[in-house]
């Protein structure tokens, strides 16, 4: 039997129309597979970008555990002897004009030699949000027996904890614990109103001096425009040539954002779960998150405008804009109880309230810099939703978690897997048949999944307990004991 088609029939309990979608779901990641990883487009994004496998494996673990493990397994190969996990990996049988920033712009063999880069693959000099341990930890759960037999833990989870130690020590550019980044590529919201500020600092590259391929298969009334571009090019130029060594070189951007520090958190306490399942201490890890977890809320807490704001490095100062970055958070277990009621009311006011689609805005929908269309400006992102539905169920706010449930899977196929959607309309933008958006709809869909269904495990195991952390969640919400 042909094995793709037998991971279209795996056995699924769902009503018909869920049916239908998991097929389809399913469908596209076979279609984007390429053998040892998954593109999330096979026409914007050819080559393998590092968050994307993580939320293709949380996914792909309802079809295939070995496939799910060898997504992240795939990506992890690729790692730089310094830690940092980059943000893409080139296919070497694609020509450099599929893609813009290409591996000869990069040259991660030659320039990133002493930071470490594999000589073995082509890769990007940056990385993107740490959602990897968590996705690790979710595949080796789909099929313990599976992942013992093939030391699947004890593989990934030494590569993991020096992606950690990377981020928590040589990013921690301000001394204040937390990660910073260092490129707006790397937040993985690549043109939010929140790096505007930061990029104005930035003298962009001439136009001439690079040539956007994403603009071949994107329109460009939804991409970033040319002088976002420019700047990001610069700045890439710039960490090149200072052999991507964050000791040695002068990042003109550099913010600690609350999204790329909330997945950290909840990471690290994956990664606790793994050193406990491997018989390791997990100590270190848990005392990272409640660390993170106090610096989060120290550093980037913003009372009166009740979510987490970025903070730009360079000031020393909050960013003024108010981004889906902001409520990611959520996600975090043991966050102070009136961070979390304030969070909610945010995410369900009308800056972040869209009832037309009942998903989640990149951007307040009564922002200065709202656009409904143009990438990270306004669009409805499935990632962040899936992110912000699991952190809702972490607090015990269920109702609330089904409603975006219900949302993402409505939208997800009536815009045939889209990259993103207009949070008003739920019109399709970007590209059609995108990998995470499908994953992720596999994992709301599956009757096991970790996203659609209370927590079982508890704050024992999850390593939170006696962490010194306040136990979170609005008055009457029955938070969850949770691992991430």
């Amino acid at each position: 039997m042909n094995p793709h088609l037998e991971l279209l029939d795996r056995p699924a309990p769902a009503a018909p129309a869920d049916l239908t979608l998991r097929r389809g779901a399913a469908r596209v990641l076979i279609d984007n597979w390429t053998g040892a990883s998954t593109v999330p487009s096979r026409t914007l994004y050819p080559h393998q970008w590092s968050w994307d496998s993580a939320f293709v494996a949380i996914g792909l673990r309802h079809l295939s555990a070995r496939r799910a493990q060898r997504e992240l397994e795939t990506l992890l190969a690729a790692q730089w002897a310094d830690g940092r996990v980059p943000h893409i990996v080139f296919n070497p049988a694609l020509p450099h004009d599929a893609y813009f920033p290409s591996p000869d712009f990069w040259q991660s063999t030659g320039a990133g030699r002493a930071a470490g880069a594999p000589s073995s693959a082509e890769t990007s000099g940056i990385v993107q949000p740490p959602v990897h341990a968590l996705a690790a930890w979710l595949v080796h759960r789909a099929d313990p027996a599976e992942s013992r037999r093939r030391g699947f833990l004890a593989r990934v989870h030494p590569r993991l904890a020096a992606w950690h130690d990377y981020l928590r020590t040589r990013r921690d550019l301000d001394a204040g614990g937390l990660a910073a980044v260092v490129h707006p590529w790397e937040a993985g919201m690549d043109n939010s109103p929140c790096w505007d500020r930061a990029l104005r600092r930035v003298e962009p590259s001439p136009p001439g001096t690079f040539r956007r391929a994403d603009l071949d298969h994107g329109h460009p009334a939804d991409r970033p425009t040319d002088l976002d571009y420019g700047r990001y090019v610069r700045l890439a130029t710039e960490y090149r040539e200072a052999g991507y060594d964050d000791r040695v070189v002068r990042h003109r951007f550099a913010v600690e954002d609350p999204a790329f520090n909330a997945l950290l958190i909840v990471s690290e306490l994956a990664l606790a779960a793994m050193a406990r399942e491997l018989g390791l201490p997990g100590e270190r890890h848990t005392a990272g998150a409640a660390e993170l977890t106090r610096a989060l809320v120290d550093r980037l807490w913003d009372e009166e405008a009740g979510l987490f704001r970025v903070r730009d490095l360079h000031t020393g100062t909050p960013v003024d804009e108010r981004s889906v970055s902001g409520l990611i958070p959520l996600l975090v277990p043991n966050l102070p109880q009136e961070v979390v009621r304030r969070l909610h009311a945010t995410l369900t006011g009308p800056g972040f309230g869209a009832p037309a689609t009942r998903l989640v805005p990149s951007y307040d929908l009564t922002g200065h810099a709202f656009d409904p269309t143009r990438y990270w400006r306004g669009p409805a992102w499935f990632n962040t939703a899936w992110l912000i539905e699991r952190g809702l169920r972490t607090h015990g706010l269920e109702q609330d978690a089904d409603r975006l449930r219900t949302g993402f899977l409505t939208e997800a196929g009536r815009s045939g897997f889209a990259e993103y959607v207009d949070p008003s309309t739920g019109a399709a933008r970007g590209t059609r048949h995108f990998s995470w958006t499908a994953a992720l709809a596999l994992d709301l869909l599956s009757a096991d999944a970790e996203a659609s269904a209370p927590r079982a495990s508890g704050l024992k195991e999850s390593g939170l307990k006696g962490s010194g952390l306040k136990e979170s969640g609005p008055k009457g919400s029955g938070t969850k004991e949770a691992m991430p």
